[in-house]
Order: structure tokens, then sequence, then C-alpha cells
């Protein structure tokens, strides 16, 4: 029993003598000053917030920038455009102004048509007529016609009177065609009605007669050439 009691009392004082040291510690602990942040550490936290921020910055700066000259080209782009559609429009304008300006006295100049075609018929057949009054009639009627020619000329009219010239689809409209030995085939040997042009446009194309080769001509050129 009495080393069970001596045990006891040595186990108690090793735990006493632990917490002693412990609490020693502690207070020594308490005892030193603790270390403030230092200006250097304060500036190392700081550089390292200014980065991030400058990062932070620089990628909205480079965002905005993007999208600011993505908005400029698309601008320019729309600019270009109108420009475009304006100049376009100016053409089309002027061009419809230069039209109604040349070819404004066309529906007029179809119904005078007529009555130049009258005039001429009555010149022919004033001409197949003898006597003196005919003829007074008829040099009336060349007057007329002739200051009323002055009149189309003036008015940018041209005639197409093609006797004797190549047959031309754009201007003619064959009426018949007929063989016809003096004159080179498809040349305009007759006019029926005489054409006009305004302003180099056709506004009636000339009634003609086409000459064609006789078919002796025909048939000669067609039969192959004899054997020597």
């Amino acid at each position: 029993m009495g080393e069970s009691s001596e045990k006891h009392l040595s186990d108690e004082e090793a735990d006493g003598t632990a917490e002693k040291a412990q609490e020693e510690l502690k207070m020594e602990s308490a005892r030193q000053p603790q270390r403030e942040p230092s200006a250097t550490d304060e500036t190392e936290v700081d550089e390292v917030g200014d980065k991030s921020d400058e990062t932070a910055s620089e990628e909205a700066s480079g965002g905005e920038l993007e999208s600011a000259l993505a908005e400029v080209d698309k601008l320019r782009d729309a600019a270009l455009r109108a420009e475009a559609e304006m100049q376009n429009m100016q053409r089309r304008t002027a061009r419809d102004v230069e039209n109604a300006h040349k070819f404004g006295v066309e529906r007029f100049l179809q119904s005078l048509l007529p009555v130049v075609d009258s005039l001429e018929k009555a010149i022919e057949s004033a001409e197949q007529a003898s006597g003196g009054a005919e003829d007074a009639i008829a040099e009336g009627v060349v007057l007329c016609h002739k200051l009323l020619l002055d009149v189309l000329n003036k008015e940018n009219i041209e005639v197409i009177d093609p006797i004797g010239e190549p047959f031309d689809p754009n201007e003619h409209q064959a009426m018949s065609m007929v063989e016809n030995p003096d004159m080179e085939p498809n040349s305009v040997f007759a006019v029926v009605q005489k054409g006009y042009k305004l302003n180099g446009r056709l506004v009636r194309a000339a009634m003609v007669m086409v000459s064609k080769a006789p078919a002796s001509q025909v048939d000669d050129a067609e039969e192959p050439a004899a054997d020597s």
C-alpha cells in the first residue's frame, strides 16, 4: 500500500510539472512583442492588388476597344453603301431627266408623222398632174413639206430613207422581196414609207422592198463546177 501511495504522488507531481511548464510558455509568449506589418509588406500587398486591378482594367479596355472598332467598321460600311446608293440615284435621276428632255416629244412626233406622209403623197400626185393650178398647189405643198422637215430636223429628228442601202432589220421593215438583177441581193430598192429616229432612237421603221437574186443566178451558184 505504501508503494501505491508513492506512485500516485509521483504521477500528480508529473502532471503538475507539465501544467506549470505550459503556463510558463504561455506567459513567455505573451511577454514577447507582436510583430507589426512592415511598410514593405504593405507595399507588396498594394503592388499585388494594383497589378490585379491593372490586368482587369486592361482586359476590360481591350474588350471595349474591340467593340468600338467593330462598331466603327459597321458604320463605315453603312456610310459607303449609303453614298453608293445616293450616287446611283443621282445618275438615274440625271438619266431620266435627260431622256425626258430628249424624248418628251416622241408621242407628238408619232402623231405628226402621218401629216408628213400625206404631204409627200400630195406632192407625188401633183407631180403627175399637169396645169397651172396643179403646179401652184404642188409648189405650196412642197414648201410646207420642206418647212415641216426643217422643224423636225431642229428637234434632232432624223429621216430614214434607205433606198439603195443594205437591208437593216434594226431600222427597216421588209414588206416584200423582189428579184432585181440590177441590185445587190438584200438591198433596199424601194421605200414604201420612210422611217424616223429621235435623238438616235428608232421611232418608226422604214417600210421597204428588198431585192433578191434572180432564181437563175441562184441555180448557177448552187450548180457544181464541171470536171475538166
